[in-house]
């Protein structure tokens, strides 16, 4: 799905242009890598979020995916362009944190999902609207100054503990996590089929997919993970957490040689 639409565009100064012009995209271009590669993530964030609290205990593995976050996005602000292992480790560690995030609030806090859902979707909605108030444009084909990459991380994080609540609230109503994962998956057609035909613009159906691979992803995982009491298939927190790390490290991989993602591929 192309994200070249901008939603708008106020009159730049001659300085913005040219730093603009002159910079790299941090991001990588929309292919059908970036959707597999968002999947994987979102589901190996989930499945290693709660590998590692059960391994080290909630507090202390809250504490090591905060450092691990602030590492990953340290490193991706540091780069001048767009590097293939330095991004998707930082979107690893913002679904493992954002995962956590929302387990706090549901865990440890008592806060119930069909609360935290709709907190998460005014967070994003949030920050949506102060990104689009400051630079006029949603599009991640625009994501070449420091402002903006702070508004992009600041929306991927809401975007990934939106989708955890969402997951976890759709699993606790009925539909379990294999029915909850067959609902995102139809759900993620919607905005690639109204994009297709002309009904929704490209930089809205962009962020709402976006948003979906999130529950897709944990749904499909939690599934895999979790035992059969639970509606799972039982092949275990760390095995699910280690076979979705290698699929994310061989794609990767092939993305970096192959640069299939970058603008001047």
């Amino acid at each position: 799905m192309s994200t070249e639409h901008v939603l708008g565009q106020r009159p730049p100064t001659h300085a913005r242009i040219r730093e603009v012009a002159n910079a790299a995209n941090k991001v990588p271009e929309v292919t059908v890598y970036f959707w597999i590669i968002k999947v994987l993530t979102t589901g190996m964030g989930e499945t290693a979020s709660d590998f590692l609290a059960h391994l080290l205990g909630p507090i202390p593995a809250v504490g090591l995916g905060g450092v691990g976050l602030v590492a990953a996005l340290a490193l991706q602000f540091a780069v001048r362009r767009y590097v293939a292992w330095i991004y998707w480790t930082a979107i690893v560690m913002v679904s493992v944190f954002g995962t956590m995030a929302a387990d706090v609030l549901h865990v440890g806090l008592g806060v119930p999902y069909t609360l935290s859902t709709p907190l998460f979707l005014v967070a994003l909605a949030a920050v949506f609207a102060l990104w689009y108030a400051s630079e006029r444009t949603l599009s991640i084909h625009s994501i070449r100054t420091r402002r903006r990459e702070t508004f992009y991380w600041a929306a991927v994080l809401a975007t990934f503990a939106l989708g955890t609540a969402a997951g976890d609230l759709t699993a606790t109503i009925g539909l379990g996590y294999l029915g909850s994962a067959v609902l995102f998956a139809v759900a993620i057609c919607v905005p690639a089929l109204t994009h297709r035909f002309g009904i929704l613009g490209a930089v809205p159906a962009f962020w709402i997919a976006y948003v979906i691979t999130r529950p897709l992803g944990a749904s499909i995982a939690d599934w895999m993970a979790l035992p059969a009491r639970r509606g799972g298939l039982d092949w275990g927190l760390g095995p699910v957490t280690l076979s979705w790390t290698v699929a994310i490290l061989g794609f990767v991989a092939y993305l970096a040689v192959s640069r299939r993602d970058t603008e001047t591929a």
